[in-house]
């Protein structure tokens, strides 16, 4: 995958956070995050979102948190004595825990225009909130999901630049990638190829060392079937797609082994041999990694021209009326995307 060139400036921008799903609790744990400001690494962001949404929810929560609508350019001086929102063009009705297909023109604005923000050069990353596709795709949204929908701007907005969206789940005691996403179980057989894993393999080479500072990364592949297949006799596709996948990545000069078996990959005496596993399939990556510290797990878009980051978790309708969301995650995801555009990310 070929080098990017990240503009110095970008760095020294504040990072723009989307408000995600109105009804979902984005903006509780933005506002959360924002109170955190003073912990070590939390950088300077901005909320995209309805400024008069923003101020009712945080209200009705009981969240004595100052709100200024302020231009993207004021943003970073606002920051340290009140949460800065960049005003869209959209009103969204305080409902938490209620969908309206109304509402998802302002998700996709808040989107859209963090993204431009970011091409500008006015924002050195994106970290999204939580999104709800169901909705989304009430109100015409055409893409699967948010990984997808970058994608397509990053295309749109940096023509020529290399494109290809990778998901990786990064904890701070295990990072996994998966191959296939989000597609069912029993398509996954048909979706892997031996040219996918290694195409996945060159991105997260190149991504560990561009962006996460590290010279020789490790990459752990784990194998589809039940202790990689076994010699084959638990399946084949160990043996004729996995194996001749790690073999080209190792003969490009990329520290990728296996196939491994994936019931004993992920204990604490195996994850010291490696620096990120790449798996099969959707739950073969996320289970392990989302149990190991589901609080502190950072979902990373590697494969784009910009750097985006989001919680590892989803938009929480059940408990939007609370004021009980845990914004560990969210926090997380800010401090990470800080570290990635300061250049100084280290292990993911």
């Amino acid at each position: 995958m070929p080098k990017r060139s990240f503009s110095s400036v970008h760095a020294l921008k504040p990072l723009a956070l989307s408000i995600g799903e109105p009804a979902g609790i984005g903006t509780e744990i933005a506002a959360k995050a924002w109170m955190a400001r003073e912990t070590p690494g939390v950088p300077p962001f901005y909320l995209l979102a309805d400024p008069r949404f923003v101020r009712s929810r945080l209200s009705r929560l009981g969240l004595e948190v100052p709100v200024a609508v302020v231009a993207v350019e004021d943003a970073a001086a606002a920051f340290g004595a009140t949460l800065p929102v960049v005003a869209l063009d959209a009103t969204i009705d305080d409902r938490p825990g209620e969908l309206d297909p109304a509402t998802a023109p302002a998700t996709i604005a808040a989107i859209e225009t963090a993204v431009g923000h970011v091409r500008a050069g006015q924002a050195s990353g994106l970290v999204t909130a939580p999104i709800q596709k169901s909705n989304l795709y009430a109100a015409g949204f055409k893409f699967p999901g948010h990984t997808e929908y970058l994608g397509a701007l990053a295309e749109l907005l940096w023509p020529g630049e290399p494109c290809r969206p990778v998901m990786m789940l990064a904890g701070p005691d295990l990072s996994t990638v998966p191959v296939t996403v989000h597609i069912p179980l029993a398509e996954v057989v048909r979706s892997i190829s031996t040219a996918e894993i290694v195409a996945i393999g060159r991105i997260l080479d190149a991504e560990l060392r561009q962006r996460f500072g590290l010279a020789a990364p490790r990459i752990a592949v784990a194998g589809l079937n039940p202790h990689a297949g076994e010699a084959g006799t638990m399946g084949r596709e160990d043996e004729t797609i996995v194996a001749p996948a790690v073999a080209a990545l190792k003969a490009l000069g990329i520290g990728a082994f296996g196939p491994l078996p994936s019931d004993t990959l992920f204990h604490a005496r195996a994850r010291k041999n490696y620096d990120v596993v790449l798996a099969m399939y959707h739950d073969q990556a996320l289970i392990p990694v989302k149990t190991i510290a589901f609080d502190e797990t950072v979902n990373v878009t590697l494969g784009l021209p910009f750097i985006r980051t989001s919680p590892d978790h989803g938009t929480a309708l059940d408990i939007a009326r609370r004021g009980i969301a845990n914004a560990d995650s969210m926090i997380a995801a800010l401090r990470l995307a800080g570290r990635m555009a300061s250049g100084k990310a280290g292990a993911p």
